[in-house]
């Protein structure tokens, strides 16, 4: 079955599909493919804590059609090893709060009450 994923690094989101059945090396294949960066560089977290490891599936981590449809993905972090060869701290930026609408595009609030013709 379809696993839609949403990769995130700092202000950065990829959004793509796979297989339940795909492993984490896949996966960091496909990144590398978008990002051109070797697999050996990359390290996935699920959850933001569990290290995914290479010779694992995504259903091994609880990522299957249920869980991540293409409406809600499931989140996946991303992290890349820096020039010293050790990997940065996974830093995933929030996101921010659209704007408030202006007055003349709200609602008329109505109290809960109807109003008689």
């Amino acid at each position: 079955m379809d696993v839609f994923l949403m990769i995130r690094r700092k202000k950065l989101t990829i959004f793509t599909d796979a297989k339940d059945t795909t492993s984490v090396l896949e996966l960091k294949k496909k990144i590398e493919g978008i990002l051109k960066v070797p697999p050996v560089n990359q390290q996935l977290y699920y959850n933001e804590k569990t290290i995914m490891e290479d010779d694992k599936t995504l259903q091994d981590y609880g990522l299957n059609s249920n869980l991540a449809k293409a409406q809600s993905p499931a989140s996946v972090g991303l992290a890349l090893r820096q020039d010293n060869g050790d990997f940065e701290i996974l830093e995933l930026t929030p996101y921010s709060s659209p704007p408030d609408l202006p007055y003349v595009m709200k609602a008329p609030e109505s109290n809960g009450q109807e109003q008689a013709s």
